[in-house]
């Protein structure tokens, strides 16, 4: 399998329907209808306006087994050393490391762009994301309970993040 930064117009298609299969089948989006093709496309000109990665893994076979990405993790201008972070795996490659392989790559990235603090917002039932990011250096920082509502209960959402070592010289933003 191969690393690929994903665009619109190539990976647009098999992106929404892992979006749309999540969204349809399991807690890991707090969503309840399938996005559409517009809300896709500005998704992606959203993480490209603000410089953030859509990374996929392309088997050999040339599908997208999943992608990952990163935003912002709230739009205050403190918060911009600060990251949230999502992974999805079609559902055809679940368990063979996809996951681990798309988010080690998100991690790489945040350090090479000088971030420091990395979150996964994650369903507190899904309990693979949470053992691979306990695996991958994350710590579980807090838990808002019954937070959502799907399929007919209350969810809780954990909060996982990890801190980098970076960027070496954080600066504050000048005050006028």
């Amino acid at each position: 399998m191969q690393l690929v930064d994903c665009d619109y117009e190539t990976h647009g298609a098999a992106i929404l329907t892992i979006f749309n299969h999540a969204i349809l089948h399991t807690t890991a989006l707090y969503e309840y209808k399938p996005r559409t093709e517009q809300q896709l496309e500005d998704w992606f000109v959203a993480k490209q306006g603000g410089n953030y990665p859509v990374i996929g893994l392309m088997t050999d076979a040339g599908e997208l087994a999943g992608f990952a990405s990163y935003g912002s993790f709230r739009a205050f201008p403190a918060f911009k050393y600060t990251l949230e972070h999502s992974v999805y795996v079609s559902q055809n490659h679940q368990r063979q490391g996809v996951a681990r392989r798309l988010l080690t790559e998100i991690i790489e990235r945040a350090q090479k762009n000088d971030y420091h603090t990395l979150i996964g917002a994650i369903d507190a039932t899904n309990h693979a994301s949470i053992q691979l990011h306990e695996a991958l250096g994350f710590q579980m920082s807090g838990c808002l309970r019954q937070t959502g509502f799907k399929f007919g209960e209350w969810l809780d959402l954990v909060f996982y993040q990890r801190i980098l070592d970076t960027p070496l010289k954080p600066e504050d933003d000048p005050v006028y």
